[in-house]
């Protein structure tokens, strides 16, 4: 019997039982689904979180004070100008292209009637390439604007919002922040959540030396902005920006530092490694449903093959060697895994298109392919077993059954 007439025979079978074919299908097509649907969301996330962290400059380490453990035997010095200046230094850190003191506080700002909660941001200069600060409208402070303490602003989309309305431009209006009236010279390009240390939408930013002179007074500092050379010098950066702060904090065991050094870098070297478990931990769990379909399979081609009995002890009596039978049987598990796993590949497609804001689900193509191919084996697998009963039949045994 040729390959085309096993072939037939096996589809003329399914056919001849629709609802049950669709129902063993039914396994199948939910645990692919299942597969495409968790890969995609798993690789989304890891794409839209690395997206988040581009946002926050390539380059960008962001240095941050932190209380010391209570084995340290101090209470840890705070980040100070005189730090600031100390990394900026060619000779002790040659890889530092900038570095950025900041310091930040809770205040609200007024426009008329209109009020908004924000976070302002003072600082040089610098800090709007070493954190990826992109402009919307007007301009920039300068450095001439720190120096002479010049209390102008820069609102972030979601403040410009609230205190002038929607889409409006208010360069050259004046806001109150905490009561001290600021100059609008510009607003700051949408960034949306999750970069940085805070919603860039919901920052203001000012010069240093007038939110020191005005709000927060001249003391420590919140934070340390640094701008490596180049993406290839980061490490290098990091180690410099470390030893420098070791030595002029007196930290001798690197677990007692009093401060932190984050990275871009160091986020996604850890965001990699914990997204790419979480997505094989979500393959896995959806991969138990492809078992429990193809458990299924088992039970429904054991089933047609009792039910068949008499149709498979004919065609062996007529001379259909137990190679023919085996290849129908097994044509038909592989057909009914097959055709699910396609349909669970169109399910979980259509899936991914649920619009979930910002955040996408992304296939991957070898997803997609190994879900056919998984299909296919399962089965085999799984059809095999039932495939062989079949053929070893006596046909006189299946003749003589009811």
């Amino acid at each position: 019997m040729s390959v085309v007439e096993i072939v037939r025979f096996a589809v003329r079978g399914l056919i001849a039982n629709r609802l049950r074919s669709l129902l063993t299908m039914l396994g199948i097509i939910i645990g692919i689904a299942a597969v495409i649907l968790l890969t995609a969301l798993g690789n989304g996330a890891s794409v839209y979180i690395q997206s988040q962290i581009a946002g926050l400059g390539a380059n960008s380490i962001t240095v941050l004070p932190r209380q010391p453990p209570e084995t340290a035997g101090t209470d840890g010095r705070p980040l100070t100008s005189a730090d600031a200046r100390a990394l900026a230094d060619p000779q002790g850190a040659p890889d530092v292209a900038s570095v950025s003191p900041v310091v930040t506080l809770s205040a609200t700002t007024t426009a008329g009637r209109a009020t908004s909660d924000v976070t302002v941001l003072g600082s040089t200069p610098s800090y709007f390439s070493g954190a990826n600060v992109q402009m919307g409208t007007g301009r920039f402070y300068t450095e001439a604007d720190v120096e002479a303490g010049r209390k102008v602003v820069l609102l972030g989309r979601t403040v410009a919002d609230d205190l002038f309305g929607v889409g409006s431009d208010p360069v050259g209006r004046d806001v109150l922040v905490d009561d001290v009236p600021f100059l609008v010279i510009g607003t700051l390009a949408p960034a949306g959540q999750g970069q940085g240390l805070s919603n860039p939408d919901e920052n203001v930013l000012a010069p240093l030396t007038a939110v020191q002179g005005s709000l927060t007074g001249f003391g420590n500092l919140s934070q340390i902005v640094v701008q490596a050379r180049s993406t290839e010098a980061q490490a290098a950066a990091e180690s410099e920006i470390n030893s420098i702060l070791d030595r002029r904090h007196g930290i001798e065991q690197p677990d007692n530092r009093d401060y932190q050094v984050l990275s871009a870098r160091q986020l996604a070297d850890v965001l990699d490694d914990t997204l790419g478990a979480f997505t094989l931990l979500l393959a896995a769990i959806a991969a138990i449903s492809l078992v429990v379909g193809g458990i299924g399979i088992t039970n429904i081609m054991l089933v047609s093959v009792t039910e068949r009995t008499r149709e498979i002890g004919i065609r062996k009596a007529l001379g259909a060697p137990p190679s023919a039978i085996l290849g129908q049987f097994l044509v038909e598990s592989i057909i009914l895994s097959v055709v699910g796993g396609i349909l669970g590949v169109a399910v979980g497609y259509a899936g991914t298109l649920v619009p979930l804001g910002d955040f996408r689900p992304v296939i991957l193509p070898a997803a997609v392919v190994a879900a056919v191919a998984v299909s296919a084996a399962i089965g085999i697998f799984f059809g095999a077993y039932p495939a062989r009963r079949a053929a070893r039949l006596r046909p006189i045994d299946a003749l003589r059954r009811e």
